[in-house]
C-alpha cells in the first residue's frame, strides 16, 4: 500500500501528494445537510463523494476520524445573510415545530444514507444547535481580536482586516460591489462582510434562539461549521469537503473567520465535488420540485445503483443525471449483483494485481470512473477462476461501498415494533389514509427497512 495518494486542493487549484499532519491518521470535515427538507439527488452526490474518499483513506490503513455536520439553524435562504432562515421557513411550510422538522429530516438524512451503504457509526454528525456554547466562543475571540462590527441585525466580520479574503475563490470584490443589490444591508462596511451572531427580531420570538453576550439571537451559518470543525478535528486539520456551490461565500468565510480567531492555517486540503445536473440546470430544492433517493427506490431503482452511477463521473466533472443514464448504470449494476449471487458459495483468492490497479486509481483524486474500468476488465477476464474472480470483486465493492456483500439476502428479522407498523400501515391504506400510511412508512425507515407495495401486499426489504 505504498501507492503515494494525490488530491486535487481547491487551494491551491492543483494535484497535490497527501501529506498528513500525523502519520495514518486523517481528519476530515464535510458539509452536510441544512435539515429544512428532504436532501436531493445532487446533495447525495455530495456525500457518495466524501464517503469514497473516505474508504480510500481506509485501504491504505489510515485512521479516519470524519465529521459531518447537521445544520439545524442559522442557514439563510440566500445564503448570505438575507431573508429568513431555512429552517424557520420549512417549520412555516411544514406546520410543524423547527426542532419537530430537523428530527424528522435528519432522520431522513440518516436512512439515505444507509440506503448509499454510508454506515453512520464511522462517521460524527454533530448538530449546530449542540455547539451554540462553541460558536459564541469562536464570535467572542474575533471580537476580541478586532475583527468584529456590532449593526442593527447582528455582530459583523470585517472582511477588509483578513488581506487574503479573496484568494481561495478568486473573487472580483468590486465586480460584487458594484452589482449589490439596492436592499444590500446599508450598514456593511464591505459588500463581503458576513453575519457571526443575528439578534432575534425585536417584534417577535423565534423558535431558535439563544442568550449571548451580545442578545438574544442564533448562529450565523459560516460560523457553525468552523465551531464544529475545531470542536473534534481541532483548529487545524487536514481535509475538508464540499459542493463546489459553498466556494465563494461559506467556505471562503469559514476560512477568513477560523484563520483570524486562531492565528494558524485552518485546512490543509480543499475537494469540492461539482453538480448533479437535470434538465432545468443544477438540481436543487428552489422551485420545491426535485428527486430524492427515496423516490428512485419507490421507483424500483437499487439506491446502491444509484452509487454506481455517480462512480461512473468524476466527482470534479458536472454529471448529467437522467433516468435513461440511470436505466444503464442500473442493469451495469445488476450484473455484478448476479454475479455475487451465482458464486456466493464459492472460496477463492483475491487477485491483488486488480485490487491495487482500484487502488491506484481511488488514490490518483478519486479517479472512479477508471476503477470502474478496472472492476469490468476483472470480470472480463477468462483467465481467472470464477472462484477468485468473486473474490476480488468483494474486495473492490468494499472500496467503491457497492455492497455486493450484502447482495443475497438473508431472511429478514422483523420485530414486533415493525410487524405492528406495517399492520397499521396496512389499515391506513385500505381507508385511503395516504398521509397517515406515508407517515407510518417514515417510521418503519427509521427502523431499517423499506417498504413497498406491490400487487400481492407490503413487500419489505433491508435497508
Amino acid at each position: 500500500m505504498s501507492t503515494i495518494i494525490k488530491l486535487f486542493n481547491t487551494k491551491t487549484r492543483s494535484l497535490e501528494e497527501f501529506e498528513p499532519r500525523k502519520a495514518l491518521q486523517v481528519g476530515i470535515y464535510s458539509c452536510g445537510p441544512t435539515v429544512y427538507h428532504y436532501q436531493h439527488l445532487g446533495n447525495m452526490r455530495a456525500a457518495v463523494f466524501a464517503d469514497t474518499l473516505h474508504k480510500m483513506f481506509v485501504s491504505h490503513g489510515y485512521t479516519v476520524q470524519h465529521i459531518i455536520n447537521i445544520t439545524d439553524v442559522g442557514h439563510i435562504v440566500d445564503d448570505a445573510d438575507t431573508g429568513e432562515d431555512k429552517m424557520e421557513k420549512g417549520a412555516q411550510r411544514e406546520g410543524k415545530s423547527v426542532w419537530e422538522i430537523a428530527k424528522m429530516y435528519t432522520d431522513a438524512y440518516f436512512v439515505d444514507l444507509q440506503m448509499l451503504g454510508i454506515t453512520l457509526d464511522q462517521y460524527v454528525f454533530p448538530r449546530a444547535t449542540d455547539t451554540i456554547k462553541e460558536q459564541t466562543a469562536l464570535v467572542e475571540a474575533l471580537e476580541i481580536a478586532g475583527y468584529t462590527y456590532e449593526t442593527s441585525d447582528g455582530i459583523y466580520f470585517d472582511t477588509s482586516k483578513f488581506a487574503t479574503y479573496s484568494e481561495f475563490a478568486h473573487l472580483d470584490v468590486e465586480g460584487l460591489r458594484s452589482g449589490a443589490r439596492i436592499e444590500e444591508n446599508s450598514e456593511k462596511k464591505n459588500i463581503t462582510d458576513f453575519a457571526l451572531w443575528k439578534f432575534s427580531p425585536k417584534n417577535g420570538k423565534r423558535q431558535m434562539e439563544w442568550e449571548s453576550k451580545w442578545g438574544t439571537g442564533f448562529p450565523g451559518w459560516h460560523i457553525e461549521c468552523s465551531a464544529m470543525s475545531m470542536k473534534y478535528l481541532g483548529a487545524h486539520f487536514d481535509v475538508h469537503t464540499g459542493g463546489i456551490e459553498h466556494i465563494p461565500v461559506h467556505h471562503t468565510n469559514e476560512i477568513a473567520q477560523s484563520e483570524c480567531a486562531t492565528g494558524m492555517p485552518y485546512v490543509n486540503y480543499w475537494m469540492h465535488n461539482n453538480h448533479l445536473l437535470d434538465s432545468t440546470g443544477k438540481m436543487s430544492k428552489s422551485n420545491g420540485e426535485f428527486l430524492t433517493l427515496s423516490a428512485l427506490h419507490n421507483k424500483g431503482y437499487n439506491p446502491r445503483a444509484y452509487r454506481y452511477f455517480l462512480l461512473t463521473a468524476h466527482y470534479r466533472k458536472e454529471l448529467n443525471f437522467s433516468f435513461e443514464a440511470l436505466d444503464a448504470a442500473a442493469i451495469a449494476y445488476k450484473k455484478l449483483v448476479d454475479f455475487a449471487i451465482t458464486h456466493n458459495n464459492l472460496t477463492g483468492a483475491v487477485i491483488i494485481t486488480y485490487v491495487d490497479m482500484v487502488r491506484d486509481a481511488l488514490s490518483n483524486d478519486l479517479a472512479t470512473p477508471e476503477a470502474i474500468a478496472h472492476l469490468w476488465k476483472l470480470m472480463k477476464d477468462t483467465g481467472i477462476h470464477d472462484a477468485d474472480k468473486y473474490a476480488t470483486l468483494l474486495n473492490i465493492s468494499d472500496m467503491l461501498g457497492l455492497g455486493l456483500d450484502t447482495a443475497i439476502q438473508q431472511p429478514l428479522e422483523i420485530s414486533d415494533t415493525v410487524h405492528a407498523l406495517l399492520e397499521a400501515r396496512a389499515q391506513a391504506r385500505a381507508s385511503k389514509e395516504f398521509a397517515l400510511s406515508d407517515t407510518i412508512r417514515k417510521e418503519i425507515e427509521s427502523h431499517g427497512f423499506i417498504v413497498k407495495d406491490t400487487p400481492t401486499g407490503q413487500e419489505l426489504k433491508k435497508l
